[in-house]
């Protein structure tokens, strides 16, 4: 890519100040690197109006764009310097600086940096890039010098410089270094609540709660209305999992500062990561109380209704908001969720294909795809999801999944299993294939492909609860490997101790292995959280071989009023009951 666009007599006409010009920005590692832009404003266009350009500065400007322009960018790079060193142009230093980024020649950056600094000290972009160049190189005081140039020439806006270095420290491991710089800064500026601000979120990445803590208050001490600092004092609380404190801190914050809508919607969101939904819609109704037109309290609390599952109530809320053009694609797409769960599958069909705009269009369509498959719609399913496909390229690993689904639900297990094979020569990593694959390769029999497929998973992710499960189980219903099964499932349980299929197949276990006391505990938890088929198969199993037999058949036969072809409880009616009676 080449980074210099100016033609030829684009550059003459820059030099003449008849017009302005520009060079595409450089793709620089470094966030805060400014756009370059040749454009001359003010005092500087009528200057350079009255500046003329001497011959040999003109061919040495020529020579430097043409060596730009066929990647020469050693030659450009000197070329731009000895023209800024001749004319004082801190715009060809500026140039210089860009090339050397974009090459990513400290050396050079450096000496273009120095000649730029020392032609244009005021300018903000130039002090921007050397602050964090000399973070990079650790020296905190001239880090701590270039930052009090920016703050010195514009107080109001040095938060946000100090917000985008943090945001390019995130990746250059230079956060230490930074702190340090910014004590340096507060010796001159102690009462400057902005740099401790930044300090505290620096704190927090070096996971400093305690000194992150300290630095906020601080903050706070200054500024004691400054709602962002508040808002992060909270967020501390969030990051290390003190959710009560967090939520101590904003109730604080709101009942002070009533009218901040800010405060208020953070509280609302912690109230709901502790699950006190009720008293999130209080809070959001309030925020909606005073300014009727914040259409995202109101979103947020059609869906905190329809987690309580007040679908009557999250319907009126969704059914308000299709009137705004912004929200009403969000709102078609939840009310369609409504209507499918009360099965009008019908109703929820017409919603989802409302949804033809926003960022719902994709799991509106898939959404449809599901409730056509459950319906037994399969052609039609099939018709969407071709068109899917070639619609959205991007999603192509979960349209497979999609398509697999569909296969399956048609029995067409070789079918599914091919495509994941496609799949997986495609992306050989990626987990939902694989495991997805292992799943299919069981309904074949080929057990030998399970194995290698969930093996594969845990070797990336060891802790994914599903692999586990389903490896142990495996291990346990196709083979005697009742200890290698045990040490999966018993991590499995460890990692998700009320997750009812993981409870089933430690019970299941146990009943493989004769215990059918031990057994008949765990598959009455299980059954007790899910009454899942499968479960249900196997609970009646267990107290079967117990001697009660009429419970194992009042369980079933209730399991089958539902779901009358089940597979488990088929075979549990032909193998267990029939076979044994």
């Amino acid at each position: 890519m080449l980074i210099f666009r100016l033609l030829l007599l684009t550059a003459f006409v820059l030099l003449n100040s008849c017009a302005d010009s520009a060079v595409t920005p450089i793709d620089s590692e470094e966030a805060i690197v400014p756009p370059l832009s040749a454009e001359i404003k003010g005092k500087d266009r009528q200057n350079e109006s009255k500046t003329s350009i001497e011959p040999d500065v003109l061919f040495i400007l020529m020579t430097a764009e043409l060596a730009g322009q066929r990647g020469q960018y050693d030659v450009a790079f000197d070329g731009y310097m000895a023209a800024a060193k001749r004319t004082q142009n801190p715009k060809f230093s500026e140039r210089a600086v860009m090339i050397a980024l974009y090459v990513k020649n400290t050396t050079k950056t450096n000496e273009a940096l120095e000649l730029w600094l020392k032609q244009d000290p005021k300018n903000p972009e130039v002090r921007k890039i050397a602050a964090l160049y000399s973070l990079k190189a650790g020296d905190k005081s001239a880090t701590a010098q270039h930052l009090n140039v920016l703050l010195l020439s514009d107080p109001a806006g040095f938060e946000n410089v100090l917000l985008e270095l943090v945001g390019t420290l995130q990746k250059e491991g230079k956060v230490d270094v930074a702190y340090d710089a910014l004590d340096e800064l507060l010796k001159l500026h102690p009462d400057n609540a902005e740099i401790y601000f930044v300090q505290s979120m620096l704190a927090t990445q070096k996971k400093d709660k305690n000194l992150a803590e300290a630095k906020i208050q601080q903050a706070l001490k200054l500024r004691p209305d400054w709602d962002k600092a508040l808002i992060f004092k909270a967020q501390i609380q969030i990051f290390s999992g003190d959710l009560k404190k967090a939520k101590l801190l904003l109730k604080e914050a709101s009942l002070k500062y009533p009218e901040n809508t800010r405060i208020s919607k953070m509280l609302a969101q912690v109230l709901i990561k502790t699950e006190e939904y009720k008293e999130a819609i209080e809070v959001y109704q309030k925020v909606v109380s005073k300014n009727p037109k914040d259409a995202e309290s109101q979103f947020a609390i059609g869906l905190i209704y329809m987690q309580l599952n007040q679908d009557k109530e999250a319907e009126d809320v969704f059914k308000r908001l299709v009137d705004q053009p912004e929200w009403k694609y969000q709102a078609y797409f939840y009310l369609g969720k409504i209507e499918e769960k009360q099965g009008h599958l019908k109703k929820a069909l017409g919603w989802f294909d409302k949804v033809i705009d926003g960022p719902y269009v994709f799991d509106s369509s898939i959404s449809a795809v599901s409730l056509l498959q459950k319906d037994n719609q399969l052609d039609e399913a099939g018709s969407r999801l071709s068109l899917l496909q070639s619609k959205f390229p991007k999603q192509k690993v979960r349209l497979l999944l999609v398509q697999v689904e569909l296969f399956s639900q048609q029995k067409q297990y070789d079918k599914a299993f091919n495509l994941l094979n496609a799949g997986l020569a495609e992306f050989p990593d990626q987990k939902d294939l694989l495991y997805t694959r292992a799943l299919m390769a069981g309904r074949l029999g080929k057990n030998d492909v399970v194995e290698t497929d969930l093996k594969k998973l845990l070797s990336v992710d060891p802790d994914n609860v599903e692999a586990l499960n389903a490896l142990g189980y495996t291990l346990l219903t196709n083979s005697t490997r009742f200890a290698d099964a045990e040490k999966y499932l018993e991590k499995a349980l460890s990692l998700a101790p009320d997750e009812a299929v993981v409870i089933d197949s430690y019970g299941w276990l146990q009943f493989k292995r004769g215990d059918l006391v031990k057994a008949l505990g765990y598959l009455e938890k299980a059954y007790s959280k899910q009454h899942e088929n499968e479960i249900a198969a196997h609970l009646a199993e267990v107290l079967w071989g117990l001697g009660r037999k009429e419970d194992a058949e009042k369980i079933v036969n209730k399991a089958m009023q539902e779901s009358p072809s089940d597979e488990y409880l088929l075979d549990f009616k032909r193998r267990v009951v029939k076979g044994k009676k």
